[in-house]
């Protein structure tokens, strides 16, 4: 018998000053069982930077095809390609050559530290790529503040990002940090 996804809900507030964006997000998030707290943290951290009405989470790991968040207009073409971790160039190849842009969210670890070093040259041939890390420390602290129903305010100004995610009577303030590569 397959194991079943597990379904969180988050509610997102979002006053982002950089991109005169200010809007609230009802996410229903479904975890692939082979999928940690700190990566659907991560696909929610890159959500929130990248928000829009029209971006939505996909299959992502039960789907080969899709990328783990799009954004696709009116005309279902593909405007946002979004990837996490370290895909293959083939993945990459895909993610570039299907939407306008494309971009790459992982934490700063020693295996980004070793895939960034092996395709960096390759990946700055793609005028439509960007790649961005988020600091491995703030993995365990994002994780941390999982819960099934969370509640999330986000402050985007001049670069820097406060989120506070309320769960289960706690509160915590996390200040992101979000370095880009390319």
């Amino acid at each position: 018998m397959a194991l079943k996804a597990t379904i969180f809900k988050a509610d997102i507030s979002i006053t982002d000053m950089d991109r005169n964006y200010y809007n609230e997000h009802n996410l229903t998030i479904a975890r692939h069982p082979s999928e940690n707290d700190a990566r659907m943290m991560l696909r929610i951290v890159a959500f929130i930077v990248n928000a829009h009405e029209q971006l939505q989470f996909t299959k992502g790991l039960s789907d080969d095809e899709v990328p783990d968040i799009w954004q696709k207009d009116f005309s279902d073409v593909i405007e946002l390609w979004i990837e996490l971790g370290q895909p293959s160039e083939q993945r990459i190849k895909k993610g570039c050559n299907q939407s306008q842009q494309m971009m790459i969210y992982a934490y700063a670890d020693n295996s980004f530290d070793a895939w960034w070093k092996k395709e960096q040259n390759s990946l700055r041939t793609r005028k439509n790529l960007s790649v961005f890390t988020l600091p491995e420390s703030l993995s365990t602290t994002l994780a941390n503040a999982v819960d099934r129903s969370m509640q999330m305010q986000v402050t985007v100004q001049d670069g820097q990002i406060w989120l506070t995610i309320e769960s289960a009577g706690n509160s915590e303030c996390i200040e992101v940090e979000i370095e880009k590569h390319l």
